[in-house]
C-alpha cells in the first residue's frame, strides 16, 4: 500500500518537479456574440487606400483590388482541399474581428484590442490598428461597439519607416506591428506588439506616445522583423534571439499600474546551447517586467514552461498583486468528432482542438531558477452548462470553446472571468467546418479557479 501510495504522488510530480496542477470547474453563465461580418468605415482623414482592406491576401501578396473576389479558406486546412469559410477577401472598409487582448472595466464594459490583419506582415498594409470599447449583453447575446481609437502616429515617436509614412496622421497597420496585448494604465493605452517586439504607449485616442525595444540581461531582444534586423537572420548569427511572430501575445498590468509583464510567446534563442530554451525537453518562455513611470525595464523576469511542445499562450493578465491568468492553448480547431478518419475533405476538420486551457499562476511563488507555479486549469473543452446558456457550442449540459485562437481573458469579479476567441477573419471555422467563426464572448463562473493557492 505504501509503495502505491508513493508511485502515486511521485505520477503526480510535474516535471519541474512541483505538484501537478488541479483541474477546476467552470460553469458557463452568459455567452454573446459579435458577427464576424461586422465593419467600419475608416477615419475621414485616412489614406484613400485604407478604405478597402484584405487587398494584399492573394497569391504571393500582390495587389487585388476587386471586393470580394477572393474566397477564405481555414488556415488549418489541408491545401489539396482547402476548407472554405465562405466569406471572401477584400473587404469594404475595416472588419471589426481577431480580438487578441481584453480588459475588464469599472462599469461593465471591455477594452478589446484588434489583431494586426490578415496572419502576417506582408499581407496586412492595408489593415487598421485599432482597439475598441465594447459592452456585451449576457441575456440578449449581442455585442455593442461603443467607441473605437486607430493607432497613429503624427508626432513621429515610432523610429522606422510605416505604411503611411508621408501622410499627416501616420495610421497605423499590421505591417508596422502586430499588436497583440493591451493595458489601459492611467490616461494611456499600452500594447504588446509580436514584430519588434516592443512595447507601444498610447493616449486614450490611439495617437503614439513612445514605443519601447526590449531589454533583458542589458542586451536588446529581436526578431527578425526587428526594424534594425536588415538582412536575412537565422537564430545563431547573433542578429535575432526571438522567433518571427512569438512576440509579447499576452501583457498583464499589476493591479497598481506600476509594472508590465509582457510575455513572449515563443522560447529565446539560446547561444550557448544553439537551441531554443527547454528544460527537461519543454519550451519555456519569458515574462518581463517593465517599469511604467520610468519607461525602462527592471531586470526581472519569470519562466513559465508550456504543458507540451507547440502549445502557444492567448493572453495573461492578473488577479491580485501576486498571481494571473494564462491562456495556454494548441493550434487545432474544432471539436475531435469533425476530423477526418481518412483523407481530407474539405467538409471535415483536419487539426481538431485537443488541449484548450487557462492557467491560474503564481509569481511570488516561482522556484530557484524563476519558474513561475502553476497553481490549476480550466479546461475550455470541458465547460458546465446545466442551464442551457450557450448560444452554439453546447450539447448535453456541456459547452466547448474550440477556436484555434482564443486570446482573451479577464478577471470581472471575485467570481467570474471573460473569455473571447480571436477569429481569425476570414481564416477560421471552428463552430461549423465551412462556416467562418464569429467573435464570441463567454462569462465563467470559476470561484473555485479564482480562489485557489
Amino acid at each position: 500500500m505504501k509503495k502505491n501510495i508513493a508511485l502515486a504522488i511521485l505520477a503526480s510530480l510535474n516535471m519541474t518537479g512541483a505538484m501537478a496542477d488541479q483541474a477546476f470547474p467552470a460553469t458557463l453563465v452568459g455567452h454573446a456574440v459579435l458577427p464576424a461580418k461586422t465593419f467600419l468605415a475608416p477615419p475621414k482623414d485616412a489614406p484613400e487606400s485604407l478604405k478597402v482592406s484584405g487587398k494584399y491576401t492573394g497569391p504571393d501578396s500582390k495587389r487585388i483590388d476587386a471586393v470580394g473576389s477572393l474566397p477564405g479558406n481555414s488556415y488549418l486546412s489541408d491545401k489539396g482541399t482547402p476548407r472554405p469559410t465562405n466569406i471572401a477577401l477584400p473587404f469594404k472598409n475595416q472588419p471589426v474581428q481577431g480580438f487578441s487582448g481584453i480588459k475588464t472595466n469599472a462599469d461593465g464594459t471591455f477594452w478589446v484590442l484588434q489583431d494586426n490583419g490578415y496572419g502576417a506582415r506582408n499581407n496586412s498594409a492595408d489593415a487598421m490598428l485599432m482597439f475598441h470599447r465594447v459592452r456585451a449583453d449576457w441575456q440578449k447575446g449581442g455585442v455593442t461597439l461603443q467607441n473605437t481609437a486607430f493607432l497613429h502616429d503624427p508626432e513621429r515617436k515610432v523610429p522606422f519607416l510605416i505604411v503611411n509614412e508621408g501622410t499627416k496622421q501616420r495610421y497605423l497597420t499590421g505591417a508596422d506591428f502586430d499588436i497583440e496585448s493591451i493595458q489601459p494604465i492611467g490616461d494611456a493605452m499600452w500594447f504588446g506588439d509580436e514584430l519588434g517586439p516592443y512595447l507601444i504607449k498610447t493616449d486614450r485616442q490611439g495617437k503614439v506616445l513612445a514605443v519601447f525595444e526590449t531589454k533583458l540581461d542589458g542586451k536588446t531582444l529581436k526578431a527578425p522583423d526587428h526594424f534594425s534586423v536588415t538582412t536575412p537572420s537565422t537564430p545563431g548569427n547573433f542578429a535575432t534571439t526571438v522567433r518571427r511572430s512569438r512576440g509579447y501575445e499576452g501583457m498583464a498590468a499589476s493591479k497598481d499600474g506600476q509594472f508590465l509583464y509582457p510575455l513572449l510567446e515563443g522560447p529565446l534563442w539560446n547561444a550557448d546551447d544553439k537551441k531554443w530554451e527547454q528544460k527537461d525537453g519543454r519550451d519555456y518562455l519569458r515574462i518581463l517586467e517593465f517599469n511604467v513611470a520610468k519607461g525602462e525595464w527592471t531586470g526581472r523576469s519569470w519562466k513559465y514552461q508550456v504543458e507540451q511542445n507547440g502549445n502557444n499562450i492567448g493572453d495573461f493578465n492578473m488577479i491580485d498583486a501576486d498571481t494571473g491568468l494564462i491562456i495556454e492553448r494548441d493550434n487545432g480547431e474544432g471539436l475531435p468528432e469533425h476530423a477526418c478518419n481518412g483523407p481530407a475533405r474539405p467538409d471535415c476538420q483536419n487539426v481538431p482542438a485537443k488541449f484548450k486551457r487557462i492557467y491560474k499562476i503564481s509569481l511570488k511563488d516561482a522556484d530557484s531558477e524563476g519558474f513561475v507555479r502553476k497553481i490549476g486549469h480550466i479546461d475550455l473543452l470541458n465547460i458546465d452548462d446545466p442551464k442551457r446558456v450557450a448560444r452554439r457550442g453546447g450539447k448535453d449540459g456541456k459547452f466547448t470553446f474550440p477556436f484555434v485562437t482564443i486570446e482573451d481573458v479577464d478577471v470581472v469579479d471575485a467570481e467570474h472571468i471573460v473569455v473571447a476567441n480571436d477569429n481569425n477573419l476570414p481564416y477560421s471555422a471552428a463552430r461549423q467546418p465551412n462556416l467562418q467563426d464569429d467573435n464570441e464572448f463567454i462569462l465563467l463562473h470559476v470561484p473555485e479557479l479564482l480562489k485557489a493557492r
